[in-house]
């Protein structure tokens, strides 16, 4: 069986000779697609619906705080050498860059799969990257993966499609259990170290009070925090929420201040190292800690 460095020559004879033609399919039976992923929630999406037929590497290692992302020369290399890059354009602009180089018939920009929301109000243009977060959305995202995956590697196109089912079967379950786990709160309002939640809130009828912009790294000023700390007070929040892979000393003075306590809510942006847990558990223990902070019955 030959190996992909043996086909990928004999590909670029065929195409010198004028015999080949411009196709993104993986064509050896046996060999698996190979697929570089931007961040872990395309990942999770990527190996649900791949399932044994798809090779998977993420971008973004454990621990890694994806927004500031920067690609090793091998990184760089993977990305060109990937029978298909799942990415989200504009989140990762090192991933970007790396995708811009390669024939676009061989992306997938979940972006152009689920159109993104403005930023929230206050944050200079652009838009809010994290749909993954709203799962019905995600589960369009995995459909998607699922068509381009056939594209590429037609053999085993109708397992694509029935994983992607599947995981669109699970992803309904956890809608429901949101819907129903917040449905009857004493508070709607979910203050968060940064604007990551807006999809979440939206989906749910929350509203998200936001300390920094839609990057974690962007510092509040001390009139956002004097802002965030009067809204705060006035919905009688209990809970100022921080994340895994950034720092909580913003939540904790606020929390100070207000007299609540923090607890954290992961926006998934990617798991820690050691996680043994997936997008889902996560989210379920996501929907625990919003409903002991909302006062949800």
């Amino acid at each position: 069986m030959p190996n992909r460095s043996l086909r990928a020559a004999a590909l670029a004879l065929l195409t010198a000779a004028g015999l080949a033609g411009c196709t993104a399919t993986a064509s050896v039976t046996g060999d698996r697609v190979a697929v570089i992923t931007a961040f872990y929630p395309l990942q999770f999406v990527t190996e649900r619906v791949g399932g044994d037929a798809v090779s998977v590497d993420n971008l973004t290692k454990p621990g890694a705080e994806p927004h500031d992302l920067e690609l090793s020369p091998k990184q760089v290399a993977q990305v060109t050498d990937a029978d298909l890059a799942v990415y989200l354009k504009g989140f990762q602009p090192a991933v970007d860059d790396a995708v811009g180089q390669r024939d676009a018939g061989k992306n997938l920009d979940v972006a152009s799969v689920q159109p993104l929301n403005a930023a929230p109000p206050g944050e200079e243009g652009g838009l809010d990257p994290h749909v993954w977060l709203d799962p019905v959305r995600l589960g369009a995202i995995a459909d998607a993966v699922a068509t381009r995956l056939g594209e590429v590697d037609p053999t085993h196109a109708a397992d694509y499609t029935g994983r992607a089912a599947a995981l669109r079967a699970d992803l309904g379950k956890l809608d429901a259990e949101y819907a129903a786990g917040l449905a009857n709160c004493e508070r709607h309002e979910i203050v968060t170290s940064h604007a990551a939640f807006g999809y979440l809130a939206a989906r749910y009828h929350l509203t998200q009070v936001a300390l920094s912009g839609l990057t974690p790294e962007q510092e509040p000023s001390s009139q956002r925090l004097a802002t965030v700390v009067e809204q705060a007070r006035a919905h009688h929040a209990t809970t100022i929420f921080f994340e895994t892979l950034v720092s909580p000393k913003v939540a904790e003075v606020i929390a100070k201040e207000v007299g609540a306590k923090t607890a954290v809510l992961d926006p998934i942006e990617g798991l820690e190292p050691g996680d043994s847990g997936d997008y889902l558990s996560v989210m379920r223990s996501n929907l625990s800690t919003l409903r002991t902070a909302l006062g949800c019955s």
